[in-house]
Formats: C-alpha cells, sequence, structure tokens
C-alpha cells in the first residue's frame, strides 16, 4: 500500500493502517474510506486494488498478501486506467444522481464470476452513500455472504447517509485532510478529556475518570436527542390516536432517537480519534496537520512526551477496533470501558 506515513495528513494515517494490517494478512472483505474528498478516496481505493492485484509485488505480508504494488506491471497500469475487467467502479447515475438498484445487481453478478485475470476481484463502489434504498438492500446480502476471492471498497464523504447495517460491516479508514470539523460540544469534551490526561499517566482511577466524562456526556446527548425527537413526534400533537397508530409512532420514535445517537456518538469517538492522531504527530515532532490546534496543545504535547510513536500508532489502532466493536451487540459501556483502558496515555 502507500508509502511510509508522513505527519501531513489524516490520510497518511489511514494508509500506514491499512498497510500495517496487510503486513499481518488481515485484509477485510469490505472497507468503507471516508474523507472530504472523492479524489483522494478514488485514488486510495485505486492504489488497494493495484496491490491485492500486482503481479510483481514487490513486499509480502503474512500468507502471501501483497503489501504495495510495483505500479508498472499489466494488472497496475490497467487498473490506473480504469480497465481491468476484474476492478469494478461503480458511480451514481448521471441523471438521477443515485447508483440504483439495478447498477448494484449488475455489480453482484459480476462478483459472483471467477476472476479472469487478478487475484482478487474488487468492486469500488464512488460515493457510496448515494445507493437508494432499494440498491443498499440488496447489497446487504452480498456484504454478509462475500463471495471468494471479493474486496468490496465504499468511498464517501457523507457517511451519515448509509445504512447502519453497512457501516457495521465494513472496515472503517479515514483518508480526511486538513483540520477536523467538530462541533462544538465534541471539541468541548475533547478539551475535558485532553485536560484530564495531561498532568500523568493517569491510574485506574484516573482511566475511570476519563470513562466517566464520555460516559455522561453521551448519558446527556441521548436525553437531549429524546426530548427533542419526542417534541417533534406525532405522539405528542395526536394522544387520542388508535393504539395501533401509536404503537407505530412510537416504533418510529425510537428508531429516529436510536439513528441520531449512534450518530452523535460516532461523532465524539471521531473526535477522541482525531486527538489522539494529534498525540501521536507530537511523538513525530511535528506540529502540521493538528487537528486541535491551538487550543489543546498543551495537553497534547504533555502526553505525547510520555509517549513513544509506536506507543501513540498503536492508541489509533486500538480505539479504531473499540468504535467497530461498537456496531456489534456487545454492550456499548463495557465496550467504551476496555477501549479507554488499554490507550497508553
Amino acid at each position: 500500500m502507500p508509502a511510509e506515513p508522513s505527519a501531513s495528513s489524516r490520510a497518511d494515517t489511514a494508509a500506514e493502517l491499512l498497510r500495517r494490517s496487510l503486513e499481518r494478512g488481515r485484509l477485510a472483505h469490505a472497507y468503507l474510506f471516508l474523507g472530504d474528498d472523492l479524489g483522494v478516496l478514488e485514488d486510495a481505493a485505486l492504489r488497494l486494488a493495484q496491490t491485492l492485484n500486482c503481479l510483481q509485488p514487490p513486499t509480502l505480508g503474512a500468507n502471501g498478501v501483497p503489501v504495495e504494488p510495483c505500479g508498472i506491471c499489466l494488472n497496475c497500469r490497467r487498473i490506473t486506467s480504469r480497465n481491468h475487467p476484474d476492478v469494478v467502479w461503480v458511480r451514481p447515475e448521471m441523471k438521477s444522481r443515485i447508483i440504483s438498484v439495478d447498477q448494484t445487481r449488475g455489480v453482484i453478478d459480476r462478483m459472483n464470476l471467477k476472476t479472469t485475470e487478478a487475484a482478487h476481484k474488487i468492486a469500488i463502489f464512488v460515493a457510496a452513500d448515494r445507493m437508494n434504498t432499494s440498491a443498499s438492500n440488496a447489497f446487504l446480502k452480498t456484504l454478509e455472504e462475500p463471495p471468494a476471492g471479493s474486496v468490496l471498497i465504499l468511498l464517501s464523504v457523507e457517511p451519515d447517509r448509509l445504512l447502519e447495517t453497512i457501516l457495521s460491516r465494513c472496515q472503517r479508514l479515514s483518508f480526511a485532510s486538513g483540520l477536523v470539523r467538530v462541533e462544538e460540544s465534541v471539541a468541548g469534551w475533547i478539551g475535558e478529556f485532553a485536560a484530564l490526561a495531561q498532568p500523568a499517566s493517569p491510574g485506574l482511577m484516573g482511566r475511570y475518570r476519563l470513562l466517566g466524562t464520555l460516559l455522561n456526556t453521551l448519558s446527556q446527548t441521548k436525553e437531549t436527542i429524546e426530548e427533542a425527537l419526542t417534541a417533534q413526534s406525532p405522539l405528542t400533537k395526536h394522544p387520542d390516536a388508535e393504539p395501533s397508530q401509536r404503537e407505530r409512532w412510537e416504533d418510529e420514535l425510537t428508531a429516529a432517537v436510536e439513528a441520531e445517537y449512534r450518530r452523535r456518538r460516532a461523532a465524539f469517538l471521531a473526535g477522541l480519534q482525531a486527538w489522539l492522531r494529534d498525540v501521536w504527530l507530537g511523538t513525530l515532532g511535528t506540529e502540521t496537520g493538528l487537528a486541535f490546534l491551538p487550543q489543546f496543545g498543551p495537553a497534547t504535547a504533555a502526553v505525547a512526551r510520555r509517549l513513544s510513536p509506536p506507543e501513540a500508532r498503536r492508541n489509533l489502532e486500538s480505539w479504531e477496533a473499540t468504535q467497530r466493536m461498537l456496531f456489534t451487540n456487545a454492550q456499548e459501556a463495557l465496550v467504551l470501558e476496555v477501549g479507554l483502558l488499554r490507550l497508553t496515555l
């Protein structure tokens, strides 16, 4: 995969995490590349497609999985020119600006065929968030039971538009560049977290204080969401509605609250991921590309001085895994507790 990480952007972090996964032979069947520039995401997807299908890979990881492409073999050149038969690019239709169910089914049919010239058959969905509901539902079965030798790569600058069931089945990597855009409430909590982590390497009690700030913030967030959406619900406007109708409204309200809460929770956890990346960059001795400079600079620098670059990078990998665990049936509080205890601060 891409070259050694630089400190200039989050894309370097994502590329490094992906490279390390390939070195260990941990190839996922489905990836979701996130960012603010589809061009950057397309380049990353193309690079991964080349890596997996390179005929002369200069580096191999565990289980013989290629780690980077040569860039000059026939497969690499054909993938670059977008005309390799085993690498399928899917884009929103020109008029509707959506990825239709017919497009999706066509790709699924192609993915179920044997490869013709490559080791892996790859489908790259550009602007995957443009899949309509029918397309998303059709795609789910393939995500759940991917054809052997296939890799699915979804690219999105608006991941909140994707179904939770799709998000939970993909390994997510962020290639966002520049400063991270965070809401004021998220930045406020990151400041509180960073301040608690600053004085010294926190012991067990310190870790639980960090956990407490997160759980309290999430609890308050959910209460706010419930109050706001309940006020907007037909339940409050039509108290005399038929029981069956009220039951449907209650189910809709519950689903809406849960969806909005997960979105907000993801924002807080992504904010912490951005701060952990700042700490990692601090261990490398750079301030270029920091997400939370200058407001949390002293706390970030204090934590970075206590860590080595490998320790800080492991924090990033560990917190990525924690966020993925939240899309399983595991208990939220337990996942977050274990995730925070695993961090080296």
